[in-house]
């Protein structure tokens, strides 16, 4: 006999057998007992979990013999032919290959025709946001008043593109993503039943790398277990899907608190020469990072976090490492990260960077360049700004008079002192808005009159500077920069040079810190 898939060979045969989806088992029992059926149902939720098949589920309780009924036998040749997929009563169709008018017209035509040998005929469009404009609207008639034997489902993953009109005429009922625990269950149920040799650790990661979808568990599943005749091990699914082990993640995390910037360094390389994706790698990265989070505030983290016990208890004693305070540092960098990956080719330079910056400082936030002391008041002040919570949030409404602490005008700002503490500013701002701190980064501070700040970009740099000119923009910086120093009233002037971006590689503060590190020059070619 042909080999049958795992996700096809255990796909349910009648309403108990749907995992995770309760709720709208419940709904569809009652309708059926209740004999209060809609004319149309639109199943709306992700991948893989269980629209199409409760479709057809909801199909053979509808034309049992004994139907319709919320226990449909499975037996009479009604459901044995559903089940088959050859009961010319259930009509399934693809809305992605059949989304033009014309194909809606033929299925209008042939809803007029009785079933053949059942009591409904039965149409199930599977991703039905795919129809065209013209299509939904050639189906609303019929929709709204379809012959008593006809019922239509749909399914899609993305009702948000299913015109209004449609919605209206549809009972909807959402499904959800399937809990871990549940998914876990299922696949041990499979595993004994298909007699596959497997670990609890396997299935845990399995279940997590399926991301709520019992489809794609089983696919995996499948997958792994044609890969070896003997037992299925956890570095078999690392392997396999491109995961990121959870000791590289502690292990990276350990050289953050230890400050190593070299040993991260050389972790990372070692997980891209393995062949890993940067984007996993960052992404896992930031998990981790959420879970010391909850392993901080939550005196039961296993509740709220993915991984086995074991794991927990790692996770729980290394969060011990970090204050909140450094954990939503790290969070901010991290996903800078992400977004300076999405304007470069190359993702690996901004971890790269964002794993130096980690290991620099253990305070709330890590400046692009290695600190420096000063005995001026607006250092002290900018220390003890760099400490307050107030300058991790996200929205900085414009300062109106008499909001706020008083902006002093006496007092004046020397361009030693901005440059100074620059790297300052750029840090605080990056915690604020990333973008910002990137457009900011490439200017050179040319002059402070009269607590005018002027700062000069190359003329390629146009966009950056009509960026940071916008007037909310503008507003956040120059309330940072204040903050930083004693609340002086400072305003930001941006100008164009005539000349293109050729900027020393020496004087960049991220280049600097490399070099210093790593006891490196730079080296140019004339």
């Amino acid at each position: 006999m042909p080999y049958t898939i795992l996700a096809l060979k255990w796909r349910p045969e009648k309403f108990d057998d749907i995992v995770g989806q309760n709720h709208v088992v419940r709904i569809l029992k009652g309708a059926l007992e209740n004999k209060r059926l809609a004319n149309a149902y639109i199943f709306a939720g992700p991948r893989g979990v269980g629209k199409t098949s409760t479709a057809r589920i909801l199909a053979k309780a509808l034309n049992c013999q004994a139907g319709p009924t919320p226990e449909p036998c499975g037996k009479c040749p009604a459901c044995i032919d559903i089940g088959a997929s050859r009961s010319l009563d259930v009509i399934e169709i693809d809305g992605a290959s059949n989304r033009g008018i014309d194909e809606i017209r033929t299925l209008r035509e042939s809803v007029k025709f009785a079933p053949v040998s059942g009591k409904f005929k039965i149409y199930i469009i599977d991703e039905v946001h795919m129809l065209t404009q013209e299509a939904f609207n050639a189906l609303l008639k019929t929709l709204e008043e379809p012959p008593g034997f006809v019922k239509f489902i749909f399914a899609t993953t993305q009702p948000n593109k299913v015109i209004p009109t449609i919605l209206s005429r549809c009972q909807r009922l959402d499904f959800r993503r399937i809990p871990l625990i549940e998914i876990i269950a299922q696949l041990e149920k499979i595993v004994q039943a298909e007699k596959i040799k497997i670990d609890k650790d396997v299935l845990f990661a399995i279940a997590r790398a399926s991301e709520g979808s019992l489809r794609d568990a089983e696919s995996i599943l499948d997958q792994l277990s044609s890969l070896t005749g003997e037992r299925i091990l956890l570095k078999d699914v690392i392997s396999v899907l491109g995961l990121i082990e959870q000791d590289v993640l502690f292990d990276i995390t350990d050289r953050i608190i230890q400050k190593d910037a070299k040993g991260a360094l050389t972790i990372f390389n070692n997980v891209i020469d393995d062949g890993k994706d940067i984007n996993v790698f960052l992404v896992s990265l930031i998990e981790h990072f959420r879970n010391l989070m909850i392993a901080k505030v939550s005196h039961s983290p296993l509740k709220l976090i993915d991984v086995p016990e074991d794991i927990c208890e790692k996770i729980v004693k290394q969060a011990q490492g970090f204050s909140l305070e450094e954990i939503f540092s790290a969070f901010n960098i991290l996903i800078g990260a992400q977004e300076m990956s999405k304007r470069l080719e190359s993702g690996r330079i901004p971890l790269e960077i964002s794993l130096v910056r980690l290991t620099q400082s253990k305070k709330s936030s890590v400046s692009y360049a290695p600190e420096r002391q000063a005995d001026n008041p607006a250092h002290k002040n900018i220390e003890k700004n760099q400490s307050d919570p107030a300058m991790d949030k996200k929205d900085n409404p414009p300062i109106s008079q008499g909001q706020g602490q008083i902006i002093s005008d006496t007092r004046t700002v020397s361009i030693d002192e901005l440059k100074e503490s620059w790297h300052k500013v750029i840090d605080g701002l990056s915690r604020i808005k990333m973008s910002l701190a990137s457009y900011l980064n490439e200017g050179n501070l040319v002059k402070v009159e009269n607590n005018v700040i002027t700062v000069a970009f190359p003329k390629d740099y146009s966009l950056h500077k009509e960026s940071l000119e916008s007037k909310d923009n503008k507003v956040i910086i120059e309330k940072l920069i204040s903050e930083l120093f004693d609340n002086v009233k400072l305003r930001l002037n941006f100008i164009l040079t005539k000349e293109t971006a050729q900027k020393n590689n020496e004087d960049n503060p991220l280049i600097r810190s490399a070099l210093d590190m790593f006891g490196g020059r730079v080296i140019r070619e004339e």
